[in-house]
């Protein structure tokens, strides 16, 4: 697989690859800035084409910080190769996170974060937003770059196939088609639906961003408030119904 790079904001660069095996895209984003940040490290057998595609950017070896939403292999399953190119390099992920399974499986210990908690990297700086089981375990959490606007959805909005990088319409009912798609078959009910599913759906509502950062499926530019609570919305009348 190669890795196709495209900058969706100001520093923010989308690195894809596409996984014909699996039908999706699993992608990856670098903001370039004193402190540069990789949020997904994507799998562990992809570590080569995601180092392609972050070397088009940076040195490797300049990278700061690691961050991801929950401990699964495309998250985070390359962390320690990329610690092992990076040698300042730290994860960021939750409390929980840290504590239950990253600082048994990291080479280093990572850097836990409380909910609310900002970083400043340079000229950019992210907000980190606990956010459990959406969108999906324990130890959920999500980033937003405030210079610009960018939330970094992790699995929010999935959409299959190899769409281009980034749109401005359609990503609500590209994820309308995909949750309906996945409620029966093999990967069904990966997302619960609790009592706190909407309150942190608004709550990343409220941040107004103006570029959505999906791990899978285009990239969006636009109004962000009105696509999350659109999908917060539609989350409700499927998997909500479905799950009471």
């Amino acid at each position: 697989m190669n890795s196709k790079v495209t900058e969706i904001a100001p520093d923010v660069y989308r690195i894809s690859m596409f996984h014909p095996a699996y039908g999706i895209q699993f992608n990856q984003f670098l903001i370039k800035d004193d402190e540069p940040f990789l949020m997904h490290t994507g799998f562990k057998k992809m570590f080569s084409a995601t180092l392609e595609g972050v070397s088009s950017v940076i040195a490797p070896s300049e990278l700061r910080w690691i961050g991801f939403s929950h401990f699964e292999s495309d998250e985070c399953g390359a962390l320690n190769e990329w610690l092992g190119v990076a040698p300042r390099a730290q994860a960021l992920c939750s409390f929980v996170g840290a504590m239950v399974t990253v600082n048994d499986f990291a080479d280093r210990l990572a850097r836990a974060l409380s909910d609310n908690e900002a970083l400043e990297i340079g000229r950019h700086r992210l907000r980190f937003l606990a956010t459990p089981h959406v969108p999906h375990c324990w130890d959920a959490g999500l980033f937003f770059e405030e210079k610009d606007r960018t939330l970094l959805c992790s699995d929010l909005f999935f959409h299959p196939g190899d769409p281009e990088p980034i749109i401005e319409s359609g990503v609500v009912e590209r994820a309308r088609e995909a949750i309906i798609a996945n409620l029966t078959g093999p990967l069904a009910k990966d997302m619960p639906y609790t009592p706190y599913t909407d309150s942190a759906l608004h709550r990343l509502a409220a941040l107004e961003p103006q570029t959505l950062a999906l791990m899978h499926g285009s990239s969006f530019r636009g109004d962000g408030r009105a696509a999350i609570m659109s999908l917060a919305e539609i989350i409700r009348e499927t998997i909500g119904k479905l799950q009471s």
